[in-house]
């Protein structure tokens, strides 16, 4: 089968398009034939290694540990391992894989698969489980939005974003989201009362003091986000941020708001560490075929320009989720 693939760390160019064999599945597991496979900062960090950190947390210390990249991924069941009872063969599934979803199979665990949502496209589904997951995870769980309040979206046109803004709308809750000004369109349709455009006002302007902060940009300061939000008010950081650290990457101020949240009084701040399960993509799905979340595409790329894909990503910001469509 074809699939991307690399055998050494480092920028897109290590990425090929090369003839592997199929991946087998284990009893638990279940062959996907591939249809689209989302992009996101997993990706990257995984091809380039950086922060080291997270070789030391078993992706591999000199080379990927799974050569294989992509992890959204949607298609149709080939087959199912001994254990499996949730899927047989012909099923449409979405979630993440563990071989690589940039490629024509997949092999994923049965517990991090879920029907697909019957009104989406197959790019449309990949689209969805790495961000919306992380987006649900942040919005329900971390933040515990509720009715009324006030929540701001920092990165609302971006993959998890755009899930956020919608999440936090679908509980009632009155969403600002803060995106460019190329992307405020996007923003309102996606459910954002007011927006707030970056390159003109900063999220602490204008005395605004909002119950919740969903930061998915990772590039202000932990006092300036503080000033934003309420006395008791809850900040959840997403994804480990975009300073150039190559041991840490951003999570030190990840780790830091754990500290400022034990002694900076009333406001909790936490990190989001997103955690893959198919309960949450049969939540999503229901949210889905209701028609309160839909995913935002901004653009797909075919499977051999799967790293323009990945370049496409990090050299920009752009307006909803990347995808790669295979087949």
């Amino acid at each position: 089968m074809k699939a991307i693939v690399q055998s050494v760390y480092g920028s897109a160019d290590v990425l090929e398009l090369r003839d592997v064999e199929r991946p087998s599945i284990k009893d638990d597991e279940v062959l996907v034939e591939v249809r689209a496979a989302g992009v996101d900062p997993g990706v990257w960090v995984l091809m380039t290694g950086r922060p080291y950190l997270m070789r030391l947390l078993g992706f591999g210390l000199r080379r990927p540990k799974v050569a294989g990249r992509g992890r959204a991924v949607a298609g149709v069941v080939a087959a199912v391992g001994a254990r499996v009872t949730r899927f047989r063969p012909g099923d449409e599934v979405y979630g993440t894989s563990e071989s690589g979803s940039f490629a024509e199979f997949a092999r994923a665990l049965e517990g991090k698969l879920a029907v697909k949502p019957a009104n989406l496209s197959f790019p449309q589904a990949a689209a969805v489980p790495v961000s919306g997951v992380t987006a649900l995870q942040a919005v329900r769980d971390v933040a515990q939005v509720r009715s009324g309040q006030r929540v701001l979206v920092i990165g609302a046109a971006g993959g998890v974003g755009s899930y956020a803004v919608q999440l936090a709308r679908s509980l009632g809750a009155h969403v600002t989201g803060v995106c460019g000004p190329d992307k405020a369109a996007l923003v309102r349709s996606l459910g954002a009362e007011d927006v707030i455009d970056y390159t003109k006002s900063e999220v602490d302007s204008g005395g605004a003091r909002y119950d919740v902060i969903i930061d998915t940009a990772g590039n202000r300061p932990l006092s300036l986000l503080r000033r934003a939000l309420a006395p008791r008010g809850t900040l959840a950081l997403v994804g480990g941020g975009h300073v150039d650290s190559p041991v840490l990457g951003g999570m030190d101020r990840t780790l830091r708001a754990g500290f400022v949240s034990m002694v900076g009084g009333g406001q909790r701040l936490r990190g989001v560490m997103a955690r893959e399960r198919a309960s949450d993509l049969d939540e999503l799905r229901q949210l889905i075929e209701a028609g309160s979340v839909t995913p935002a595409i901004d653009r797909t790329f075919a499977l051999p320009a799967a790293p323009d894909a990945v370049r496409y990503l990090a050299e920009g910001h752009p307006a909803g989720k990347v995808v790669v469509t295979i087949g």
